[in-house]
């Protein structure tokens, strides 16, 4: 630093131990203030860990934290709002239960002589989101019926809404289609020009290039070095980001015969949001679908697995025709359908539970003798398939809340890999994860269907179908519009087919307003 150099925030020499793993390890980095700076690494390279210190919800065990020039001691989440830092967090905290002006009002709503002046409050909320571009929003509706990118941007907008010098985004791209980044993007500006530093957490480097003016990268906890974003390569960013040189991000495609189809969906309907969809998925084959947000893909995926109703068709499996009305008739199906569903922390793990029951779970009666459940026996088939997924033997017993991200989504693998199923549905199921993850999660795809297994995939990461995909169907209102493979398989061609039906359709409503 230089007495020329105006920061925001300075972290310097901060160390946090929790226990024998040591999260961040006298890790140092410095803010200018008004810019926007994102933070680097792999899951649990100690990124979280530095957000949960920046918010006051963990104190350091070493190290101090400067704001504008002074000494901050953030002991509490009120420390932090005081100093004008405020944090949209990836896993999201908002409560279900409450509705969308509740959560953004919370812990802060008006009151007067004691009461809460609720009228006021509402008007306050839906004056704030009209003015961030969310004006759509339902004020009164329950977080619980509100889909996941939908529940991010509610997350950034009260952190946004509390008027921060320092904003603290956490993975905010995670859970957003390409429309929602681009409003991210705006809000970004809008921020940057009243003045306000970012922290930018991210795993997208075209995101990080297009609103960041520098980074900082952490590995294993230590503070590897800090850039302006356009003085180092992607490639020098993922090798100082993983320690190693990535040869390539995508297992290598090898030629192939598809097998034989394991599972089907013939006209499946479902309350207007799948409208006669059908497909055939083949044993050896990753089967990837392209949607925009709300096109029925969530619902596929969900009926598919027997969390949603059909209302129409059927779904086969092996050439059987088969009900599916719940997740258990699908996992103990003939040639068992697994899911790994798009929210890990609510939907695919008991997050306070260790690991081993985690896994063990959906065949938990494999185990049992006698009525008791044989406790090494489960332990060991655990550990194996735990293995399989390169998650450290420790996650039997400890609870997977201690786990980065990425070793919670390879838990989550690990659970379906233990049933020996045949088919396995995965709906966006990188998201928020380190490229060395990624790339393990990769190649576990690639593994599962080379001894004969089928994914059914749906990824908002346009490289991931093109590089992974033997095809890709583009899905529309809930129909499949266009199906693209071999040497037709680009990220122009699923663009085209995606948008391009979005773009007939507006323009239809146009001359059909126009003629009215």
């Amino acid at each position: 630093m230089t007495s020329q150099d105006t920061y925001a925030l300075a972290v310097q020499d901060v160390t946090k131990r929790f226990g024998p793993t040591v999260a961040l390890n006298e890790a140092s980095f410095a803010v200018r203030s008004g810019h926007v700076h994102a933070l680097l690494g792999e899951n649990g390279a100690g990124k979280s860990t530095c957000v949960k210190v920046l918010s006051g919800l963990i104190t350091p065990d070493s190290g101090r934290i400067e704001i504008d020039g002074s000494v901050a001691d953030l002991a509490s989440p009120r420390d932090a709002h005081r100093l004008g830092i405020q944090t949209a967090f990836q896993e999201i905290t908002l409560v279900p239960d409450l509705s969308v002006a509740q959560n953004m009002l919370l812990p802060y709503e008006p009151t007067r002589y004691g009461q809460l002046r609720r009228k006021a409050g509402m008007r306050a909320v839906a004056e704030t989101l009209e003015h961030l571009g969310l004006g759509d929003v339902d004020l009164r509706a329950e977080v619980r019926s509100l889909d996941l990118p939908q529940r991010q941007k509610i997350e950034i907008a009260k952190a946004v809404a509390r008027g921060p010098k320092i904003l603290l985004l956490d993975e905010p791209t995670s859970a957003l289609s390409g429309a929602d980044v681009d409003w991210l993007g705006g809000l970004i500006e809008q921020l940057r020009a009243d003045g306000v530093t970012i922290i930018f957490i991210s795993h997208r480097m075209p995101e990080v290039r297009l609103f960041c003016d520098s980074l900082s990268i952490l590995r294993n906890g230590s503070h590897v070095g800090t850039f302006e974003t356009g003085e180092i390569s992607d490639e020098d960013v993922v090798e100082r980001v993983i320690g190693r040189s990535l040869a390539t991000a995508f297992p290598e495609r090898q030629s192939k015969t598809m097998g034989e189809v394991l599972l089907s969906g013939r006209q499946l309907a479902n309350d207007g949001r799948l409208d006669g969809i059908s497909f055939d998925l083949h044993a050896g084959e990753i089967l990837g679908v392209s949607a925009l947000q709300g096109m029925g893909q969530q619902e596929l995926f969900m009926s598919l697995f027997g969390m949603d109703t059909l209302s129409g068709g059927h779904v086969e499996i092996g050439g059987r025709e088969t009900t599916i009305a719940s997740p258990n008739d699908a996992v103990r199906s003939h040639l068992g359908v697994s899911l790994v569903p798009e929210d890990r922390k609510t939907e695919a793990l008991f997050q306070h539970l260790p690991g081993q029951p985690n896994v063990s779970l959906p065949v938990l009666d494999r185990f049992a003798r006698f009525g008791w459940i044989d406790t090494d026996l489960e332990a060991r088939a655990v550990d194996s398939v735990l293995a399989q997924v390169n998650v450290h033997p420790r996650a039997l017993y400890t609870p997977v809340t201690s786990f980065s991200g990425g070793n919670q989504q390879k838990i989550a693998l690990a659970k379906w890999l233990l049933t020996e199923c045949r088919v396995l549905l995965m709906f966006d199921p990188t998201r928020g994860v380190d490229v060395g993850t990624k790339h393990e999660i990769y190649q576990l795809m690639h593994d599962f269907v080379g001894r004969g297994g089928a994914i059914l995939f749906y990824s908002t990461e346009i490289p991931e179908l093109v590089n992974l995909c033997d095809r890709v169907l583009a899905v529309y209102r809930g129909r499949v519009t266009d199906e693209i493979a071999g040497d037709d398989l680009s990220e122009q061609n699923i663009l085209r087919s995606v948008i391009g039906h979005e773009a007939v359709s507006q323009q239809a409503g146009s001359q059909q307003a126009g003629a009215q």
